[in-house]
């Protein structure tokens, strides 16, 4: 059998109303849709085990902001995109603590770069408070780190978080890293958002140990942006469509390479949305409007 890939809740949930032909409910599961500061938002809640076993991730909260007309740079675009990001990321979080947000990715490969490109984009303010408490006792702790990747490191990104986690102590963990889709169209115009941690490079393949509540001991809140598909699970759903809906997964994923598909422009579709997302975190995280923020990172 063959079993189409994505990181996205909304997509799981898709696959199996497919797989059950809309004949069937599925239990376990809520799914909502709004819309926030114009942009259509898909909330997925995996509610027990059932919807576990269903989707195939963890209980939690999955927010998927839908960015496409994002790209139309309508007035106003990036502030409502950055307030929608957010806003909803806030709803998440502990009202106080100190905050580590970890950039996962390789930096040197754009497609895996969401993570240290939007932690460039993230107010550091931790040692600024220890340093000068009556200027910036307004402010939320919060510490950065990129954690680099295994083959230029030498060292698992969660061996290296938790360290980190003993050591700073924060009340939780924001990660952000590239996603998979499953639909071409879902690459670099959403935003996936959840509260159940998150495996570092699944969105490129190379699945590492999970960065969550249980490995860390502390609250990790995940931020994705996809930015590949899987060119096996794109040319089984255009099979699909195109009426062959026995499809032979061998002949889809031949050899042991995977192959993954991306925009050609994809450099600054990662660079445009990345600061959304480190925006996003900041308007999370301090009370600040987005012009004190572009002064306080200028």
């Amino acid at each position: 059998m063959f079993i189409k890939r994505t990181d996205l809740a909304l997509e799981a949930r898709e696959l199996w109303q497919e797989s059950a032909e809309r004949t069937s409910r599925l239990s376990g599961v809520k799914a909502t849709k709004t819309k926030l500061e114009g942009y259509p938002l898909t909330r997925v809640d995996i509610l027990n085990e059932k919807g576990e076993a269903a989707l195939g991730k963890p209980q939690g909260s999955y927010l998927t902001i839908d960015l496409t007309t994002f790209w139309q740079r309508k007035a106003d675009f990036f502030e409502r995109a950055v307030r929608a990001v957010g806003s909803q990321l806030k709803a998440l979080l502990p009202a106080q603590g100190p905050a580590l947000v970890v950039g996962l990715g390789n930096p040197a490969m754009t497609p895996d770069a969401v993570g240290p490109l939007a932690a460039d984009s993230v107010l550091i303010t931790r040692h600024l408070i220890s340093a000068m408490p009556k200027h910036f006792s307004g402010f939320r702790p919060v510490a950065v780190f990129r954690s680099g990747v295994l083959g230029t490191t030498g060292v698992e990104s969660a061996e290296a978080v938790r360290g980190l986690v003993a050591e700073v102590q924060p009340a939780l963990v924001i990660a952000v890293d590239a996603l998979a889709s499953r639909r071409c169209e879902r690459v670099c115009t959403t935003v996936q958002l959840s509260d159940t941690g998150i495996v570092p490079g699944s969105g490129v393949g190379n699945h590492r140990s999970a960065l969550n509540q249980e490995t860390l001991g502390v609250p990790v809140y995940a931020v994705g942006i996809p930015t590949v598909v899987d060119a096996a699970t794109l040319a089984a759903d255009l099979l699909e469509e195109s009426g062959l809906t026995e499809v032979n997964p061998e002949r889809l994923r031949q050899g042991q390479q995977t192959l993954m598909v991306t925009p050609r422009d994809i450099d600054q579709q990662v660079r445009d949305l990345s600061k959304v997302v480190g925006y996003g975190i900041n308007w999370a995280l301090q009370d600040l409007e987005i012009e004190e923020i572009n002064a306080l990172l200028s």
